[in-house]
């Protein structure tokens, strides 16, 4: 190359736009190729990120050699051992690179603050900022000089283009879910552009992108299950035992004594048994406003008309239940430990069941992760939570101590000599809490 290109003498940078000019790391490039002193010649280069190949027309000059052709302008500044690029379609891609990583950064410092200052939710918060963190590691890959040189904020045409919905939002919630979709729209943006320059980029941008679906629809969700159990203090579980007399009169008497939920839970009765008392507990129910749960049969959920299904650690996977309940019911699970609690936050549930806060009569376990679970729980998470387990009207102000005002409550009540006195109990401390 060396013996070829010094022979011709043509002034260096003669007609090169200097905005359009960027710089790559010497150690990344690849040995140009060419033949004969001037003339149409074919030039092989890597640009940090992609090989490129086209022809080019040589000239060189004091400094270095400057070469013109299908991928525009093309110096190989041999004294600093860099090869420099000014390519319209490189300048481009990173004109667009640089407006959509700006607009997903700044998105998504949106919607931290969101969940920061107004769900005040912690954890969701931490995973918003970790994604800003990591969409910030990708985009650092193209040098900022890089990104520099390409913006051109003074001509961008579409500085003066606004639409009348720019400026309309009705709350915080709706700034926040603007600002997701601002920020899927760029990173897709970002995950296509960046394919020019190296298709791995549009890769990790791509699982960037799904990420940002997954903390959106927990946001979401998060926001929308504290509006519709904003008032659902106290959950009773209750197993059909009796007849169906009995049964009723008693779902009657707790849904008056101030339960906000009943769950229906038993192991043993037969299905046909257990349809017919979900369905004279939901007429029940829908009459007091309240709502039913059907502990793991999201089956029976669907044709008692249930409000949502209760899962455990071991049950039917959420997403699989979620096709069956279809996207109005709720779906709870029980967490026994503060991962259990983060991946239920992400994972599309509306509320959880956070214990065994104490020994109770209904399960058994090795290790009770108590109060201090609570405390954890309350700490990080959002999302509408029930501490179960042994809760009754002894230990309650220590469950509200560690932060909880929701409780769920089975063999206590079904143990009381008055379950719906005791019921009412429990109504009147929370409710004073």
């Amino acid at each position: 190359m060396a013996s070829g290109l010094a022979q011709a003498k043509h002034p260096l940078f003669s007609s090169i736009p200097q905005r359009r000019v960027f710089f790559v790391d010497p150690s990344r490039v690849w040995t140009p190729s060419c033949s004969g002193p001037k003339g149409r010649h074919t030039f092989s280069f890597f640009n940090g990120f992609s090989r490129y190949t086209g022809d080019v027309d040589l000239i060189a000059g004091n400094h270095g050699t400057t070469a013109r052709g299908s991928m525009g302008v093309i110096v190989i500044n041999k004294k600093r051992d860099e090869l420099l690029v000014t390519s319209d379609v490189t300048i481009g891609a990173l004109r667009v690179i640089d407006a959509n990583a700006n607009r997903t950064l700044e998105g998504l410092r949106v919607v931290e603050d969101f969940l920061r200052f107004v769900v005040e939710d912690p954890h969701l918060t931490e995973v918003c900022k970790q994604l800003r963190h990591d969409v910030m590691v990708v985009i650092e890959r193209i040098p900022r000089s890089q990104l520099s040189e390409a913006r051109d904020t003074t001509s961008d045409v579409g500085t003066t283009i606004v639409t009348d919905r720019e400026y309309c939002r009705d709350d915080t919630f709706s700034v926040a879910a603007a600002s997701f979709k601002r920020v899927q729209q760029s990173i897709r943006c970002l995950e296509e552009y960046a394919k020019i320059l190296d298709p791995a980029l549009g890769g990790q941008f791509e699982a960037l992108r799904y990420r940002s679906y997954t903390l959106d629809r927990a946001v979401t969700i998060t926001v929308d299950s504290r509006d519709r159990l904003a008032n659902a203090l106290l959950y009773i579980l209750t197993d059909v035992a009796g007849s169906a007399d009995d049964f009723q009169e008693r779902v009657a008497q707790l849904l008056q004594a101030g339960a906000d939920v009943i769950q229906l839970r038993d192991k043993t009765c037969p299905e046909k048994v257990l349809l017919e008392r979900a369905r004279a507990a939901r007429q029940l129910t829908e009459s007091a406003g309240r709502l039913l749960i059907v502990n793991d049969r999201p089956d029976l959920a669907m044709l008692a008309d249930a409000d949502g299904v209760h899962l455990g650690q071991d049950d039917l996977d959420v997403q699989d239940v979620r096709r069956i309940l279809g996207p109005n019911r709720l779906i709870g699970i029980s967490t026994h430990s503060l991962d259990q609690a983060r991946r239920a936050a992400l994972g599309g549930v509306n509320y959880i069941g956070v214990g065994p806060a104490f020994a109770s009569g209904t399960k058994s376990f090795n290790h009770y992760p108590g109060i201090q679970l609570l405390r954890e729980v309350a700490g990080e998470i959002a999302l509408p939570s029930f501490a179960i387990g042994g809760i009754g009207r002894d230990n309650l102000p220590q469950v509200i101590e560690a932060g909880f005002s929701r409780i769920a409550v089975c063999s206590a009540i079904h143990e009381a000599e008055d379950p719906a006195a005791f019921t009412a109990a429990l109504r009147r401390k929370l409710d004073a809490s």
